[in-house]
């Protein structure tokens, strides 16, 4: 089994990351980093040069949670999935058969996450699953 992190070094992420790593030791299980990659558009060059670079993004988050769990003693796998975060944190969960889903929140009200629909309320509602939120900021 693992712990699933979905991380982009917001500060929800940052936050989450240590709880992950804490679940992640708790259970002497590794810890999936995923970064879901789905660049907007459709075709053509604009979207491979925002792909390319929506894919560096997710190397240079992903370096820093790996550094940080390494630090930890938390065994660590990367991956970075050409889909939208929540999608790909529910395919990286079935594919290491995750535990639990681990992702952090900006503080957005329970209506505006419906409406945009942010990736902590896809799944909520998407996840077979447990889904644990954390907050950025303690309260």
């Amino acid at each position: 089994m693992s712990v699933v992190l979905g991380y982009d070094e917001s500060p929800g992420a940052r936050r989450a990351l240590q709880v992950a790593i804490e679940v992640a030791s708790a259970y002497g299980e590794p810890l999936v980093l995923v970064y879901g990659a789905a660049a907007p558009g459709v075709t053509g060059d604009e979207y491979t040069a925002h792909h390319e670079a929506v894919r560096e993004a997710g190397h240079s988050a992903l370096g820093h949670a790996v550094r940080v769990a390494g630090e930890a003693g938390v065994r660590t796998t990367v991956e970075i999935i050409d889909q939208r975060p929540a999608q790909a944190l529910i395919d990286a969960a079935a594919r290491h058969r995750g535990r639990v889903i681990v992702v952090g929140t900006w503080g957005e009200s329970p209506v505006r996450g419906a409406l945009l629909g942010s990736t902590p309320h896809k799944l909520l509602h998407l996840s077979n699953v447990p889904v644990l939120c954390v907050p950025a900021a303690e309260s």
